[in-house]
């Protein structure tokens, strides 16, 4: 017998709805209770119960936060503007500075360029009225002596003070 089963899962029989067996239904209830106390209210009652009730004061709270909180992310967004524009200002400013700059210095070479010794020299000669310094004008002064240093008060010394200094004049 155990041999004849062993085609069993290839049965579509045991599949079939006729060979399920079928579970007895159970029985609605159709009793009423006879103290009924249910009491049946109109539709525009029932409505109106069971709208929400609403606190005038937690609407106050409510529409307040949300007024305060709008408020404060308002605020947050001008600042990133004024931010942000017064960072562009900032930046277009540095353009402009080093635009400047570098006008400055191609001027500064093309003015040096310009102005040659020769071209200064004949505008003191003939604008300014000036001339070359002469031999006559020219006063030369005579630094081989070298420098020291002498003390103008030598009356208020003692004997032994003026041997010290005469010692020390030897060798300056």
């Amino acid at each position: 017998m155990a041999y004849e089963n062993r085609n069993a899962a290839y049965n579509l029989e045991l599949f079939s709805d006729n060979a399920a067996e079928k579970l007895p239904k159970k029985k609605k209830k159709t009793e009423h209770k006879k103290n009924n106390k249910v009491v049946a209210l109109p539709q525009e009652a029932l409505v109106k119960i069971r709208r929400r009730k609403h606190n005038p004061f937690k609407l106050f709270v409510g529409t307040v936060a949300g007024i305060a909180i709008t408020a404060i992310v308002a605020a947050i967004i001008v600042g990133q503007v004024q931010l942000t524009e017064l960072n562009q200002q900032i930046i277009t400013a540095k353009a402009d500075l080093r635009n400047a700059q570098s006008t400055y210095t191609q001027r500064q070479m093309s003015l040096q360029a310009d102005f040659t010794t020769n071209d200064i020299e004949k505008f003191a000669r003939d604008e300014l009225g000036m001339s070359k310094a002469e031999n006559a004008q020219k006063e030369y002064i005579s630094l081989s002596q070298g420098d020291k240093a002498e003390i103008s008060d030598e009356a208020n010394l003692n004997f032994f003070q003026r041997i010290i200094n005469a010692i020390t004049g030897l060798w300056s």
